[in-house]
Formats: structure tokens, sequence, C-alpha cells
């Protein structure tokens, strides 16, 4: 059985990683002003975004999935006969409409595509299943590359279906921004009125940066760490102990709002790097997608692995 999976662009993961496992990408698009910025995890396109004029205005992009038309479109035009089992995974459905768009899409694929499949050929069913990775950036990569090790393995639909669905409920993103001001802009932008002018006036004057964590769809602060790279330390030694400890899936995955470079200069880094290697861990590293960036500020560090329920510290 030929079984396709697919993501948005939202899934930090190197091009070059989705090339070699034929991983399909759904696109999100990032309007700012009157400029639409296709956003397919190009990180070249990205860097260059970084240093252009528009990334001063990134708090106030707009960003805009596929809709259920478009996924639709792109199963019946092309997926439908190039696989014959899909598993399309999502950003967070807290996050954004795209699951529900892609829930609402299956429906219109799995009924118009017997014959689009006859004409090609093939008189086998086609299957379809969408999943809430409940996470995002980073930590949406998890359940991914879960996917990809799964199918390598010879998994079994079912058996890629449970395993998946599980994963995706005990995936841990955690996330270091630089810019509480920018993250304050972006909330009021979006209508969420969750970080206060008085919190970010305050932690930016005492250089206080929050350690977001996301979980089951959920995000909250779990730690409030003086100064960028203590808090980005202090993430790395954490998540270097949860692999020592044992991980559900052999990944780490993170991103960085910039080029890979720097990530690799942060203070811990290359510790949790060598403890991933001395647990048979994977330490996956990307470019921030250009919608992250949009939603999270520049520098910003995103880090994600699936495991048992746990508290930061």
């Amino acid at each position: 059985m030929r079984i396709g999976i697919v993501v948005d662009s939202a899934c930090d993961l190197p091009m070059n990683y989705l090339h070699q496992n034929n991983i399909v990408l759904l696109p999100i698009a990032v309007r700012i002003g009157q400029t639409l910025l296709p956003d397919q995890r190009d990180e070249a396109a990205t860097l260059a975004f970084l240093q252009g004029p528009l990334s001063d205005q990134g708090a106030e992009a707009e960003t805009i999935p596929y809709t259920a038309e478009q996924i639709r479109d792109l199963f019946l035009q092309q997926l439908v006969t190039d696989f014959d089992q899909v598993f399309c995974l999502t950003i967070t459905r807290t996050r954004s409409p795209l699951y529900d768009n892609a829930v609402q899409a299956s429906y219109s694929i799995l009924n118009e595509y017997k014959p689009i499949r006859q004409a090609a050929g093939f008189n086998s069913p086609f299957s379809l299943r969408v999943i809430d990775t409940q996470n995002l950036f980073a930590a949406q990569a998890v359940s991914a590359m879960e996917a990809v090790r799964l199918r390598d393995a010879g998994a079994n639909v079912q058996q890629m279906r449970e395993r998946l669905e599980q994963v995706a409920a005990n995936v841990h993103g955690y996330m270091v921004t630089r810019d509480l001001y920018y993250m304050r802009a972006r909330a009021r932008h979006k209508g969420d009125r969750s970080v206060g002018l008085f919190s970010a006036a305050l932690g930016s004057a005492l250089d206080i940066k929050p350690v977001l964590h996301g979980y089951r769809g959920e995000t909250a602060p779990v730690a409030k760490i003086k100064g960028f790279d203590n808090a980005v330390q202090t993430l790395f030694d954490f998540v270097g102990k949860r692999v020592t400890h044992g991980l559900m899936t052999p990944v780490v995955s993170v991103s960085y709002g910039g080029p890979l470079d720097e990530l690799r200069a942060l203070p811990g880094y290359a510790q949790l790097r060598s403890t991933c290697d001395a647990n048979g861990v994977a330490l996956m590293e990307a470019v921030m997608s250009l919608t992250g960036m949009v939603n999270v500020g520049k520098g910003a560090v995103t880090i994600g692995f699936a495991d048992e329920l746990h508290t930061f510290g």
C-alpha cells in the first residue's frame, strides 16, 4: 500500500527532509499589507524575509491556511492517485482552522475519488485520516517524523493511526521568545489579550523570558527566567534530562527563528546534541517557518518531543 504523509507549513521540518521522505506540504500564505507571501518552507526565502523591510510589519501579518476547497482540489487532482492511504497531520486546531478545513474536505474527497482513481487504473479504495497534532512548530514535526518511521518500518494503516494519535496526545512543545513586546503586538492584532502591556513591559525591562509549554492544544507559561541565554540553556538542560530518562519516540525536534548557526551557538545546545547522540535520539534542526516567525518573532526557539506527563524544572 502506498502511504502518503501530508503536513502544513507550520510543521518545522527542513525542506530536504520533506523531499527525501515524499512528504506533501499544505502551504500557508502570509499577507503583510498588500504583499502575499506563500510559505513553502523555503529556508533561503524565510531568512531573506528576516533581512527585508517587511519583517518589521510581521506583527500585523495575516496567516491564510488552505481552505477546504483547496485541500479537496489538491487531493482529487494529485493525491488520490499518488497514494492509497494518506495521513494528514495538521497544526493544532486550537490555533488554526486548518484541521477543521481538512476534515470538511475529507467528506468531499471520499465521495468523489472513485472515478478519478479508476481512470488512472486504480480499482482499490482510497482512504484518508486527518490527525490533529495538538501542537505547533517544532513540536508538530515530532508526529510527522513518527509517521515516516512507522511507514518505513512497514506498519499497517491501523497501526499507524493508533500510534500517531497516541503520540500526538503526548507531544510536549516548549518555546522561548526574545521579544515580549512583539508577542503582545501580535496577540493584540489577533484579538488575543493574553499578553498584557504591563507584563510585556515589565518582562522586557527586567529581561525576563517566559518558557511556554504547548500540550494537547493548550499553551501556558511554565517558568520565567532572567535573560534569553539563561532561559534557553535551562530549557536545553531540561530536555536533555528528559532524553536521558527516555522518550516515547527517538526524536527531539528544534526550530529557530533565524540562521541555524545562531541556534548552534546558543548555550547548552552542544550539550543537548551530545546527550541525544549518547541516547540514540535524533536531533532534528530546522529554520522556523515564515508562519511561525510572524507569530512569535525573530530569534525564537521552539523544541518538541514525545514524553510522559512531566513538570518543567
